[in-house]
């Protein structure tokens, strides 16, 4: 069984494709304008163990806003794309992952209804050239899209670069949990998930 999606999406504002490998073993190569999400989408697919090749220009000169968002929608969606109807998946994953005195606690349920709940306290308005409203937005667009229950929530941490990292690794543990095959039916008593 092939678990792959590959998309795009083109709008007025930006222009985003996304090859994603949920059996990959985390070789990444993300291109999106801009430095930190590309950082955040490297640490997430690394540690999800995913292939991800993803590409977006956008309209930046406006602001950060467009690109983040889109690169969440298209990844959302090629993961949804790639679980199929979701057979054999453990469907539930979760993890704690530190960085330096940061902690964060991420818990997913892939279970074809999106609720995000996301909780991370920034000091700064910014980090690097994402502002820190948007790594929020993408964390919930992502939910969203790959029809998900994603909580995730900032335990302790001040650096604000670490805590938004901490939170795109703990993401990535706990999907990669998820997504594991575990059996050959659809984790769920009701015989479907969504």
């Amino acid at each position: 069984m092939s678990r792959k999606a590959e998309l795009r999406r083109t709008t007025g504002e930006t222009d985003v494709t996304v090859v994603l490998d949920l059996d990959g073993d985390g070789k990444v190569d993300v291109a999106t304008g801009l430095g930190f999400l590309d950082h955040m989408l490297s640490a997430l697919g690394k540690h999800s163990g995913f292939d991800l090749d993803l590409r977006a220009t956008g309209d930046t000169s406006v602001d950060d806003h467009h690109t983040v968002e889109d690169c969440a929608i298209v990844l959302g969606r090629a993961l949804d794309e790639a679980l199929g109807d979701r057979s054999g998946i453990a469907r539930f994953g979760s993890a704690y992952v530190p960085l330096d005195e940061s902690l964060t606690r991420a818990v997913v349920d892939l279970s074809g209804r999106p609720w995000p709940e996301i909780h991370i306290p920034f000091s700064r308005d910014m980090v690097g050239d994402v502002a820190t409203e948007n790594i929020l937005h993408f964390l919930r667009s992502l939910a969203i899209e790959g029809r998900m229950a994603l909580h995730v929530d900032l335990l302790r941490g001040d650096n604000d670069h670490h805590k938004a990292e901490s939170a795109f690794k703990a993401v990535a543990r706990s999907v990669r949990d998820a997504v594991a095959l575990t059996g050959t039916s659809v984790p769920s008593t009701k015989g479907t998930l969504g």
